[in-house]
């Protein structure tokens, strides 16, 4: 994979701010729903979403949670703050971060989600490390994101794997090494999205 790194993230992101929505929104909104629905089942009592962005998947966790969202991109947290301003009962905090580096003491939250964000970091094992960190023993961890192998988007992937470091992610990004070579417990795969184009990986930190 060509590396990209923060720098790349934080000036693709820029850009993609105000089209972000309308590009990204309805394309990858099954897979947002999936994850939504899944953490409405846990209901956890403190909530982190990494790489939360314009605040899409906000209104529609549970009300009971404390909701945590970080992203490095000042101009999407813009647009999920003035999300959050519109949602009276939930307690949100948003907060920009390098999800690679949290403030967050170990065992803060019940539950982590990355919606779409394991492909966008300039290290995903970094990445890993901090999540399992953060996540308290037992917590759940879901990964929403695409991974490379599928026959259909073979293409795709191939098309723009030299553009990383200029579109501000890896389109190549490998199920097993990213996702079974660690030791926590996969508990459930689902395919979402358009002809599977991504996967929900419902994880349990042990």
């Amino acid at each position: 994979m060509k590396p990209i790194s923060i720098d790349n993230v934080v000036h693709a992101y820029r850009f993609y701010a105000p089209l972000y929505d309308r590009l990204f929104g309805a394309v990858l909104e099954p897979g947002r729903r999936a994850m939504t629905e899944t953490v409405g089942a846990l209901r956890p009592a403190k909530l982190l979403e990494v790489g939360v962005g314009t605040g899409l998947t906000l209104s529609r966790y549970p009300p009971t949670s404390v909701i945590v969202g970080v992203d490095v991109s000042t101009e999407m947290l813009d647009i999920a703050s003035s999300r959050a301003k519109q949602l009276k009962d939930y307690d949100i905090s948003l907060l920009a971060m390098n999800a690679e580096a949290m403030d967050f003491p170990d065992g803060s939250f019940d539950c982590v989600v990355l919606p779409y964000v394991l492909s966008v970091t300039p290290d995903p094992q970094r990445l890993v490390r901090e999540i399992r960190r953060v996540c308290r023993k037992d917590g759940t961890i879901l990964i929403l994101n695409h991974f490379s192998g599928s026959r259909f988007w073979w293409f795709m992937e191939r098309a723009v794997r030299s553009m990383a470091d200029r579109i501000g992610f890896h389109s190549d990004f490998c199920y097993e090494d990213q996702i079974l070579r660690h030791d926590w417990k996969v508990e459930s795969v689902k395919p979402v999205n358009f002809l599977g184009l991504s996967k929900l990986v419902v994880i349990r930190n042990v």
